[in-house]
């Protein structure tokens, strides 16, 4: 079976695959960054944006990506998401420790961020707060 959402798993992690909600297969309603650059030039363009940073083995995220996604919904703009795999770097630069991790970017700079629990990942609440204080409405 062909994995659209995490195409970069690899076999033994299709087990944690199969454990995901129902709900979790539902269309992407924000943009996929893939590469370093491509997420420099994007916060360069736009003014408030929320990256969802998160590993696609990681069981927490897999949890935490429909919830992102539905608060996504009407604001698009403002919603991107970037994978650890590859992009190892970049965690690093921005001192992500646990996945799931949202930082909310403003005029490029972090503004307000958002870390994941160790065993425990983000809430819904918890993200509901984040984007209330950042004042992003939606479209």
């Amino acid at each position: 079976m062909r994995n659209f959402l995490f195409p970069a798993v690899d076999q033994s992690h299709q087990s944690l695959l199969a454990l995901r909600p129902r709900s979790y297969i539902m269309a992407s309603m924000s943009r996929i960054i893939q590469e370093r650059r491509e997420l420099a030039d994007l916060l360069k363009s736009r003014d408030g944006v929320f990256v969802l940073f998160y590993a696609s083995w990681c069981p927490f995220s897999i949890g935490f990506l429909p919830i992102y996604e539905k608060h996504a919904a009407g604001r698009e703009q403002h919603f991107v998401r970037m994978t650890l795999d590859g992009n190892e770097g970049l965690f690093d630069e921005h001192g992500i420790q646990v996945y799931p991790t949202v930082i909310f970017f403003k005029s490029g700079e972090v503004h307000k961020r958002l870390d994941g629990k160790h065993l425990a990942g983000l809430k819904e609440k918890q993200l509901t707060e984040l984007i209330d204080s950042c004042g992003i409405e939606r479209d």
